[in-house]
């Protein structure tokens, strides 16, 4: 699978059903290693909407399906 693959795929948090948002991005250490990925929430507040990046580690992801990717992380980290 691909990071390509993984960035069209929905987060899920299985501690809450809430959406998450989408991967962006993955941060690699010197070796290569793949330590976290960046996921975009989008907010949306009538008018105006902003961005915010937050990070799941493998550790979190739970299951990788084909439309989802579910993550077990604690609701006040999101």
């Amino acid at each position: 699978m691909t990071l390509s693959e993984l960035q069209r795929k929905d987060i899920v948090n299985i501690i809450d059903g809430k959406r998450l948002g989408r991967m962006v991005d993955a941060e690699m250490n010197e070796t290569g290693t793949i330590m976290y990925f960046i996921i975009e929430q989008r907010h949306f507040f009538r008018l105006f909407h902003f961005k915010e990046e937050v990070t799941i580690t493998f550790n979190q992801i739970k299951k990788i399906g084909e439309d989802v990717i579910l993550v077990e992380t604690s609701s006040n980290t999101f």
